[in-house]
């Protein structure tokens, strides 16, 4: 059923088939595609600017770009939009090094900017609502496993979920919104004139309704995030995230550890597994669950004959089910450890030693 509004080609809804075969046709509208490449060239510059709003805290711009240009040729020339403009920025304002799974967030911005503001009646709620799903869904949400991924591959620590990340978003989306509003009731009349755009600006303006909207959609952004957040941490072990360099350095770190505070124990052939790292939100401390290792020399040395890629680098990025199953480790101490979450300082740690001669001389 076609969706359309007083017959003057905007839709109530993006769920019409009319409105997919319009949003198809601006690929065969030279006019769009040439306006398309102009918007793309200004979000690639604009990835550049960004306004200070506080420490840490700051506009990045291109997201005005990106939301003007996916009201005028719609969620389809959107999307392709993004993939240029993400490596085209990446190449002129490299931040680290390229990672193509992050042009999916690019995409994914450009398709709600789409899918709230193509061919409608633009409002000031209407603003409010995709950048609000842009800020929680996207920039947090879906986000997150990509960050996962990027800090893996580069085989660098991260801790998921960091909160100033979180407080940016949530702190920036009213700033955005009201950014938004403003820059396109004076954006549009001008483009309406040349036929880029059928809506007018009578519904871009604020009132106490979408005062109370903003603040109701912070509030429940902050909830359903920190409730999120409280889930992930009570649930999840941090351990998880770890690479195999991760664990190389934190179980070497926690051996070392170890050795200092227990010197009159014997030490030789001895390796650390963290088996679990946990901190709940707004816990400052990080709770590690150990075990301790003596390696068998003899199946050690059989279990390296066999396989060429087992060595003492193996075993040192171990986690908690590989040691187990390592028929080379024998178990000698168990226990827990404390450390600082931001500053990693060693706060307490206790090991129980475990008598491991019939272990160690079964043939006695």
């Amino acid at each position: 059923m076609e969706k359309k509004v007083n017959g003057n080609g905007l839709f109530r809804t993006p769920f019409s088939k009319d409105y997919w075969k319009a949003a198809l046709g601006e690929f065969r509208d030279l006019k769009m595609l040439l306006f398309a490449a102009l918007m793309i060239a200004v979000r690639v510059l604009l990835k550049g600017l960004k306004i200070p709003i506080a420490p840490s805290i700051e506009i990045n711009t291109a997201f005005v770009a990106n939301a003007f240009g996916a009201m005028i040729y719609g969620p389809l020339v959107a999307l392709a939009g993004a993939v240029v403009s993400d490596t085209l920025g990446c190449i002129l304002f490299p931040s680290g090094p390229y990672f193509f799974p992050f042009v999916f967030t690019e995409m994914a911005s450009s398709l709600v900017f789409a899918l709230f503001l193509y061919r409608t009646e633009v409002s000031t709620t209407r603003l409010t609502l995709a950048r609000f799903c842009i800020c929680l869904f996207v920039n947090i949400l879906m986000s997150e496993p990509i960050f996962i991924w990027y800090y893996n591959w580069l085989h660098n620590p991260y801790t998921p979920f960091q909160i100033l990340r979180i407080v940016k978003n949530l702190v920036m989306f009213p700033i955005e919104s009201v950014v938004l509003t403003i820059l396109f009731r004076y954006l549009i009349p001008p483009f309406k004139k040349q036929g880029y755009v059928q809506t007018g600006v009578s519904r871009l303006k604020f009132t106490k309704k979408h005062i109370a909207v903003l603040v109701s959609l912070v509030v429940i952004g902050t909830g359903a995030t920190l409730g999120y957040l409280a889930w992930f941490y009570n649930t999840k072990t941090i351990s998880s995230t770890y690479t195999a360099e991760d664990r190389q350095t934190k179980n070497l770190a926690m051996n070392e550890w170890i050795n200092e505070t227990y010197p009159d124990q014997d030490h030789e052939d001895q390796v650390t597994v963290i088996e679990s790292a946990t901190s709940k939100l707004f816990d400052p401390e990080v709770r590690y669950v150990l075990a301790v290792y003596r390696i068998d020399k003899a199946k050690f040395g059989e279990q390296a004959l066999s396989n060429p890629e087992y060595s003492l680098e193996t075993i040192y990025q171990y986690s908690k089910s590989p040691a187990r199953k390592d028929e080379a480790l024998i178990r000698i101490g168990e226990g827990n450890a404390v450390t600082g979450k931001f500053d990693n300082k060693q706060i307490s740690i206790e090991i129980n030693w475990l008598d491991t001669t019939e272990k160690e001389n079964p043939e006695t």
